[in-house]
This record gives structure tokens, sequence and C-alpha cells, in this order.
């Protein structure tokens, strides 16, 4: 795939693992795992780790954060948690920071956010996320899309899911194509990022698309090997 021409995506190849085990209903907070890849519900105390490493990836960030044309005071980090928990009650949001490791060394290593969630009649969210630079193209962040989409279908009982990429981004594209997220069309001028209106790609599947869960699509388990980047991000952010 290409930022040009993203096209219909085909199924990757099944793998082995059947998948995690699942509540028998959604009940906020729930943690999730797949291996050493764990999503972990957005609490207070995560926002120090969270801000040393946005700080440390600003760089590798800032061209698909979303920004707001209309200049306001910046918000604190309490305000911004009190929004997200009043949204999380309200049922129309899932946040989770992305955790990795087997040990209780767990280092914050990004963020997968299930948002606009709709019940009715659409039954549909979308979803959001970032990694830190050290832990990207280890299979990671495919591995806690998979995770988010199979409890929204799974347990929340969503009909859709939609991730929307701006055609720049050929990292986050991978994470669509891996997963075997359809094409959908491009939404000209559809968000605010870095200081103007950016153009997105469309992906989505919906329920009948995803028989047997998006993580059976991945090889068995991510990958258990850091490496020596990681390592050192993991240390910094202690």
């Amino acid at each position: 795939m290409t930022a040009s021409q993203p096209g219909p995506q085909s199924s990757p190849a099944v793998g082995v693992w059947a998948g995690p085990l699942f509540p028998d209903r959604h009940r906020w907070p729930v943690k999730l795992s797949y291996g050493a890849v764990i999503l972990a519900p957005f609490q207070p105390r995560d926002w120090e780790e969270w801000s040393l490493v946005r700080q440390r990836n600003q760089a590798w960030l800032a061209p698909w954060e979303a920004t707001d044309p209309v200049p306001r005071e910046r918000r604190s980090p309490r305000q911004l948690f009190s929004r997200q928990r009043r949204e999380t009650k309200a049922g129309s949001l899932a946040p989770w920071v992305i955790r990795y490791g087997e040990t209780s060394r767990t280092p914050l290593i990004g963020q997968c956010t299930i948002s606009n969630i709709t019940f009715g009649a659409a039954r549909s969210g979308s979803i959001g996320y970032w990694i830190d630079q050290a832990y990207a193209g280890r299979g990671l962040m495919p591995a806690a899309v998979a995770l988010a989409t199979d409890y929204a279908m799974q347990v929340m009982g969503l009909h859709r899911i939609e991730i929307c990429i701006r055609p720049e981004n050929a990292a986050s594209l991978r994470v669509v194509e891996k997963l075997g997220f359809r094409y959908e069309g491009s939404r000209p001028r559809y968000l605010h990022i870095a200081g103007d209106w950016r153009d997105h790609h469309c992906f989505a599947l919906d329920a009948s698309e995803t028989a047997g869960g998006l993580l059976a699509r991945l090889p068995p388990k991510p990958s258990r090997g850091l490496g020596a980047a990681a390592d050192s991000a993991a240390r910094q952010s202690q």
C-alpha cells in the first residue's frame, strides 16, 4: 500500500493463537493483554510517565497531532483527565495506555483510544493511537489496535470501527494494512493538525468482516525482545 494508492486490503495470514479471554460484558475500567502488549485504563498516576514519553517523542509525533484552530488557554493535566473521565463515564470514550513487558517493569510506550463511541442504530467508534518511536516497527501497535477492535466488537457490541490517517503517515498506514482494514476513501480537510486542515484516508471494518477477530490475523504473540533502543527508552521513562 502507498499513500497515493491506498486501495482495498487483502486479509493477512491467520495466526495460530486464538486470542485473550475477554469479560462477558463491558465494564470500565478494563485491562486487556496480548502476550507482552498490555492495554491499561488511563489513570491519573499515568500522567507523569505519559508526559515524559510524549516530550521525548515530540518531533516524532508533532506532524500527526490534532491541534485546535481556535487559540485557547492550555488545559492542565487535571482538566484534561476530568474531561476524559466524563466522556468515559458517559460511554463515549475508552482510553488505554499501552504498556509492554512481562514483568513488574512494564514501561508506558503509547496510547490507544476508542472515541466517538455511539450505540443505537450506528454502534460505531473511531480508534486513534500513537507509539514511542523506540518501539515502532515491532508489531506492537497492530497488536494493540487489534486487541481494542476485538474487544469493541466482541464485548462492547460495536458494529463498526473506523481509523482515519493522514496520507503522509506511512507508519500508521502500515498498521491498517497489516490488520486488513478496508479503505473507504479520502476526507479532504478532515482534521486540524499541526496548524492546518489536513486531508485523511478513512479505513473501516464492520462486524461481518472480522469473524474470528483481528488478533487471529497476527503472528502468535508479539516478540518479547526489546532491543537496545527500547531498553534505553524504558530506563528513561522510569
